[in-house]
């Protein structure tokens, strides 16, 4: 994918990028490639792939209706996606980037000064610790590759306003989704819809949950990462 077939598959989502938009995605583009030696930010750096797997596959986050999401959590956000992107396209939303390496954490704060990013905030910390500071505050939290679905339920859904969505952007997820019952409801949640859909060009598979917050999440959540991660 190239810049231009960016534009024209960003059209079919319904999304019409300004040319300062473009810009700032052709600036992130440089620096992803210019620090990735440096800061091992991903494996994925020629010019097509940055297009398709982080700029599309993240804006694809838009085929969920953010209209009257003000405040949206990236939590390990690595090299900044979905959130930088989310940032670019929506300058009226707060978007807060969770990421506990401090290499990462240093890149995406250039990215943020270089593009004049003033919604976006950054986070060093590990997403239990924020978890367990900042608690149903977020109209919107997502994640994008990071973990299996019931780490991440654990992970997030405290940091989420009760009628908040939890979306995380996903491959296939079936399997995930079944391991994840016990824990979405300790966690007072409903999966409301599930977006299924294949990336242009390459047609890999991608899934979207949308998991609902009912009610206040128990104070014994999250637990410690490595209870989490053994249960």
């Amino acid at each position: 994918m190239n810049k231009e077939t960016l534009i024209k598959e960003l059209k079919n989502l319904n999304i019409t990028l300004t040319e300062e938009q473009l810009l700032q995605f052709e600036t992130y583009k440089n620096l992803l490639q210019e620090y990735n030696k440096k800061f091992n930010l991903t494996s994925l750096t020629s010019d097509s792939d940055i297009y398709l797997k982080h700029f599309y596959d993240s804006l694809c986050i838009t085929k969920v209706d953010l209209k009257d999401k003000n405040t949206i959590l990236d939590i390990g956000s690595g090299a900044g996606f979905p959130g930088i992107p989310l940032s670019i396209l929506y300058s009226d939303k707060k978007i807060t980037l969770i990421e506990a390496n401090t290499k990462k954490c240093n890149f995406l704060n250039i990215v943020k000064d270089k593009l004049n990013l003033n919604n976006l905030e950054i986070i060093n910390t590990r997403a239990e610790t924020f978890a367990k500071q900042t608690r149903e505050y977020f109209d919107v939290v997502t994640s994008r590759a990071v973990s299996h679905l019931k780490i991440l339920l654990e992970l997030e859904i405290p940091t989420l306003k009760v009628n908040g969505l939890f979306i995380p952007l996903k491959g296939d997820i079936e399997i995930e989704l079944q391991e994840s019952k016990d824990i979405l409801k300790k966690l007072n949640c409903t999966l409301k819809e599930i977006i299924k859909y294949s990336l242009p060009i390459e047609n890999s598979k991608r899934t979207i949950p949308i998991i609902i917050k009912n009610s206040i999440t128990p104070l014994t959540y999250p637990r410690e990462y490595n209870k989490i991660k053994n249960s």
